[in-house]
């Protein structure tokens, strides 16, 4: 026997992948045997965890012959040599997605719990099994991933048949294995417990790396980035996915509100994120709806429900070691600002400033007087009834505020530069009222 259990193969494997340690890393086990080896493998990479499902797509006629594989994100991988030789038709291909898919997503809902799939753009994606046997999921895999936006994938395994990377040709950048023996008849013979995991185990060891920091260092344009980590907000009995961005000398920290049919990985808000670090301003993006609650339209504009996600979140970032004595500011976005300005108006807010993109500040209604954080609204010249929407919402506003409308640009602010100005707009304000914010008041 080369490992005690999963966890104990997990330690040894994590060792061997030191390398990856502190980089834009995310861990995909595979259900259900991996999760535990991928969960120690990333608690020790301080990487993002995450499953990545595959369902095969057996042939027909030969249930085990694969003619290709499934993967979220409508990602589908046909090995078009088996397809042809056995003159498989597109609509029994077509039959075959269909049935996988819905299995895929039905897992999918269960281990995450609505929560969306860590992307993969750009980054380098790590594949744990607990070990291969023939090869085949593990490829399909690393094919999915690769699909997926990964610019760099690495398999790393326990155990596997001394021929394994023979098996698997170029479907990853990098092989790590502990033991390749000659004597391989199955993966179990190599664990003194190789018990089954169950479904509750997995999102078990999901759930548990929500809680845990992970951290990473960019670089962009010759300097250093402030330091991501990939956070599980809790808002009641959810947990939601974002990212927290804090710069160590910090003015505060800015909440990002997103609006209808947007996330936090919005690219918009995610420019102005950059802008706002750059300016020693940290930021929150996380989404406020789960995937299942988006379907519902009518849950993005229910204000009141996306204002209290936001204030269980404030409250959450409260008790960050990163935001400890920093102030809070929110920017919106659409129905976003509605929750923004609504959250901002709760008695405890304690919000030193909000800021409003293209935002529908209507939406806040008998709100609007009781916010006491000081305001300012932006919107595009060419978005009109977003305009008169904002410039009656205005006048019921009784604090500090202000309504900038740039020239040109319509509700996205797709127009050259009005994007910039938006974040030039938010950096000001944000700087002058946390920095205000921050200081403390005059001694008697």
């Amino acid at each position: 026997m080369f490992f005690v259990d999963r966890r104990d193969a997990g330690r040894q494997l994590a060792a061997r992948l030191k390398h990856l340690s502190g980089l834009d890393v995310v861990v995909l086990g595979l259900p259900r045997g991996g999760v535990p080896v991928a969960e120690e493998v990333a608690g020790a990479l301080g990487a993002t965890l995450d499953v990545c499902l595959v369902r095969k797509l057996g042939a027909p006629f030969q249930p085990e012959l694969a003619m290709g594989a499934i993967g979220e994100g409508s990602v589908h991988v046909i090995n078009e040599e088996v397809v042809r030789a056995a003159h498989i038709s597109g609509s029994e291909l077509a039959s075959a997605e269909a049935r996988e898919r819905k299995v895929l997503e039905a897992r999918a809902r269960r281990y995450r719990g609505g929560r969306e799939p860590i992307r993969l753009d750009g980054r380098t994606v790590l594949v744990v099994d607990d070990g291969v046997a023939t090869g085949s999921t593990a490829r399909a895999a690393c094919q999915i991933a690769r699909a997926r936006g990964a610019t760099r994938v690495v398999l790393a395994v326990p155990v596997a048949p001394h021929d394994w990377t023979a098996r698997l040709g170029a479907d990853a950048d990098e092989f790590l294995c502990l033991h390749a023996p000659r004597n391989f008849y199955a993966v179990g013979q190599f664990y003194a417990d190789f018990s089954q995991i169950d479904d509750d185990e997995v999102i078990a060891c999901l759930e548990e790396s929500l809680t845990r920091p992970v951290r990473t260092r960019r670089r962009a344009a010759g300097r250093d980035v402030p330091e991501d980590r990939e956070v599980g907000v809790r808002t009641g009995s959810l947990v939601l996915r974002g990212q927290l961005t804090v710069p160590e000398d910090a003015l505060g920290i800015v909440v990002f509100a997103h609006g209808s049919g947007s996330s936090q990985h919005s690219p918009r808000n995610r420019f102005v994120a950059t802008g706002l670090n750059q300016a020693r301003l940290g930021t929150l993006l996380f989404d406020l709806l789960t995937e299942e609650e988006e379907l519902h339209r009518v849950n993005v504009f229910d204000t009141g429900l996306l204002a209290r996600r936001l204030t269980n979140a404030t409250g959450w970032l409260r008790e960050q070691p990163e935001a400890q004595g920093r102030p809070t500011g929110y920017f919106g976005a659409s129905t976003g600002a509605a929750a923004a300005l609504w959250a901002a108006a709760e008695p405890a807010a304690r919000i030193a400033a909000v800021v409003s993109r293209g935002g529908r500040p209507d939406l806040a209604g008998d709100r609007l007087p009781a916010v006491a954080a000081p305001t300012l609204l932006i919107v595009g010249e060419l978005d009109r009834q977003v305009l008169d929407l904002n410039r009656t919402a205005q006048a019921r506003l009784r604090c500090e505020e202000q309504l900038v409308v740039v020239p040109g640009a319509t509700h996205l602010f797709e127009e050259p530069g009005a994007l910039d100005e938006v974040t030039d707009l938010a950096r000001s304000w944000f700087v002058d009222h946390m920095a205000t914010a921050a200081r403390p008041a005059p001694r008697p």
